[in-house]
């Protein structure tokens, strides 16, 4: 069942369009994987389906709703999208579990204490809740993007929407939250993931969609786009990836 649909969406900025009539579809449970070059258009396209910027034509519909319609709740859609963002964008004078129970409470209006055992149980469930007590400025990179993917779950979104998960990571930390990607998955939890990271791509096992020049080129198997594909431009991309990945 299909649970994002996008139709000929267009994102223009200044007369320039960054996205020329995107196409795309999401059902329950899937996992797919954006990738392209820097400015093609991936962190633009995140932000329009959650409405942080509005599209300037095409359709988006999330679970039947219209939501590029100019009466839509945005701040009642966001709570049914949990956004990871590349830089954690956690609040540095709150601790972990502040961090987590904030939309909790200040969104949904729940009490404290049951805002506190929602933030613990999806503090466990990413192996942080030991951590509860730290403030940002005391956690490593992959610890704080742990804490961020909590706080997104927290909100118990229909769709998990994942910008550059692990570009501020150092391999080992990447590998982690590759492996939370793997388990979410496994949970069934809807995600759509922008990336430059091609062992992320390979490991968490979704389709792979190739965007460039604010279009979606190729969408397939990542096997299927990395290795020899038979357009030169996808060709080139990922073997450029390839060579940036393993710089010896």
């Amino acid at each position: 069942m299909a649970l994002l649909t996008v139709r000929n969406l267009v994102m223009e900025y200044d007369g320039k369009a960054v996205l020329q009539g995107i196409d795309l579809d999401l059902d329950e449970g899937e996992l797919k994987v954006v990738m392209g070059p820097s400015g093609c258009g991936k962190s633009t396209l995140l932000r329009c389906l959650n409405r942080l910027a509005t599209p300037t034509s095409g359709q988006i519909i999330f679970r039947g709703e219209d939501i590029t319609r100019p009466d839509t709740d945005v701040r009642a859609l966001r709570q049914r999208i949990g956004f990871v963002f590349q830089n954690f964008a956690l609040y540095r004078h709150l601790t972990t579990l502040e961090n987590v129970t904030l939309g909790l409470r200040k969104l949904r209006g729940m009490p404290t204490n049951e805002a506190v055992e929602r933030a613990k149980h999806e503090l466990r469930r990413m192996n942080m809740v030991e951590h509860h007590h730290k403030y940002p400025a005391q956690l490593s990179g992959g610890q704080k993007q742990r804490v961020a993917i909590a706080r997104a779950l927290a909100m118990d979104p229909a769709v998990l929407f994942f910008d550059e998960p692990t570009s501020a990571l150092d391999p080992l930390m990447s590998r982690e939250i590759i492996n939370v990607i793997k388990q979410l998955r496994r949970d069934n939890v809807s995600m759509l993931c922008v990336t430059h990271d091609l062992f992320l791509a390979r490991s968490v096992g979704g389709r792979v969609l190739f965007l460039d020049q604010g279009v979606i080129r190729a969408e397939g198997e990542a096997a299927q786009l990395f290795d020899d594909h038979a357009d030169p431009r996808i060709r080139a991309f990922f073997s450029q990836e390839a060579r940036d990945d393993n710089p010896l």
